[in-house]
């Protein structure tokens, strides 16, 4: 209970997790509430086609099939946030692991592990998540898997890192030798005391889950029976310039988004290491 009170002290000093939180909780009621304020069917197909924002009431204007681009994007923030959080976790959780094992038990099992987070950092991420979609299919389960899938090297090489550290403290070596499991030493001392850098590391890799999941719609290989920001994008942009605000305002929630996490990530490595935040400033 003490460190969540200081946890929330600290988050009240820190400027960028106060905005982040902020925009966070804006995003987060879109989310919930998107459906009850939403004027129209997002699906709907009218005949007021590529109307621009005021026009005949329409708040942000009509696409090319007469769809109410404001409840596009309501409907739609449920989806990128819902990628954004799953695709993350799932890079947390692989990274982890990965990179808990290499550090502590070191070695050869360390070499292997180390040659296999060089081999996916040398394959262009997003060309990976190209190939995969277009093979397996491009359902959003399959989209969060794939990203997720994709993007946990940086959470991997954090965490051994951190257990390379760990290790040869203290704490840890009292367990091993009262004769605590090395597996044990590593799910309930080493992790758990190394999660921190993950923690704000995963908050930025919600971040690149959503472009990613952007990207993929924009050229067409995104799940064509949700409704999501990359889709819109990827739907006006036969229209630009002269109808600009079906791509504009869909790319405006994409920034939007993406500026969230990267607050929240930020002001949460600097709460979780406030050593290195003194030391960028000095």
């Amino acid at each position: 209970m003490k460190k969540i009170k200081a946890f929330f002290r600290l988050s009240r000093k820190t400027p960028q997790m106060r905005i982040g939180l902020f925009l966070l909780t804006i995003l987060i009621l879109i989310a919930i509430f998107g459906p009850l304020l939403a004027p129209y069917d997002p699906k709907m197909l009218t005949n007021d086609l590529l109307f621009a924002p005021g026009q005949n009431g329409y708040i942000l204007g009509t696409d090319g099939l007469g769809h109410d681009l404001f409840s596009e994007l309501l409907y739609g923030a449920k989806t990128s946030l819902k990628i954004g959080f799953i695709a993350a976790m799932i890079s947390a959780i692989i990274g982890t692991a990965i990179g808990g094992i290499a550090g502590f038990y070191g070695g050869i099992t360390d070499k292997i592990l180390n040659e296999i987070m060089n081999i996916f950092l040398m394959i262009p991420s997003f060309f990976l998540i190209l190939l995969i979609v277009a093979i397996f299919g491009s359902s959003m389960l399959n989209v969060m898997i794939v990203i997720g899938l994709t993007s946990w090297v940086g959470n991997a090489r954090l965490m051994r890192a951190q257990a390379i550290s760990l290790k040869s403290r203290t704490f840890v070596l009292s367990e091993r030798a009262m004769g605590e499991s090395r597996a044990s030493i590593l799910w309930k001392h080493i992790i758990p005391n190394g999660i921190f850098p993950i923690i704000a590391n995963t908050t930025m890799n919600i971040s690149g889950a959503i472009l990613a999941e952007a990207g993929l719609a924009f050229i067409g290989l995104g799940d064509p029976n949700v409704i999501s920001w990359g889709q819109i994008i990827n739907a006006g942009k036969s229209y630009l310039p002269k109808c600009w605000w079906i791509t504009t305002f869909a790319g405006a929630m994409v920034v939007f988004t993406v500026l969230t996490f990267y607050l929240i990530g930020d002001g949460l490595a600097k709460i979780l290491n406030p050593k290195m935040d003194a030391a960028n400033k000095s």
